[in-house]
């Protein structure tokens, strides 16, 4: 597994800049662009950080795509699929919405 491809990957399903990755993660954009440029890998904190951006669990960014999320339906996944590309904001009102059902 190539973590910095698949940052990468997470980055660009949900259109982010490396600036935008930066912002919502609480890193700066010279530390992200240094892991590209250095080819170094992320620290455990740093990809935590990114993890949490990216509204997922340090497990879940290491299973591997055919291992992910194998328990739930197809609608299960296409939900958590969507919901993982809305903003902290979007989230908290989509989870609210959900409760009021």
């Amino acid at each position: 597994m190539d973590i910095l491809d698949k940052i990468t990957q997470y980055r660009l399903d949900r259109n982010w800049t490396e600036y935008q990755l930066a912002e919502r993660s609480g890193l700066t954009q010279s530390t992200i662009s240094s892991w590209y440029r250095k080819n170094m890998l992320p620290s455990i904190p740093s990809l935590e950080k990114i993890c949490d951006a990216f509204g997922i669990t340090l497990s879940q960014f290491f299973l591997e795509d055919n291992e992910n999320a194998t328990h739930l339906t197809d609608q299960q996944r296409k939900l958590l699929l969507c919901a993982a590309k809305l903003n902290p904001e979007q989230y908290e009102s989509l989870l609210h919405f959900l409760e009021l059902l």
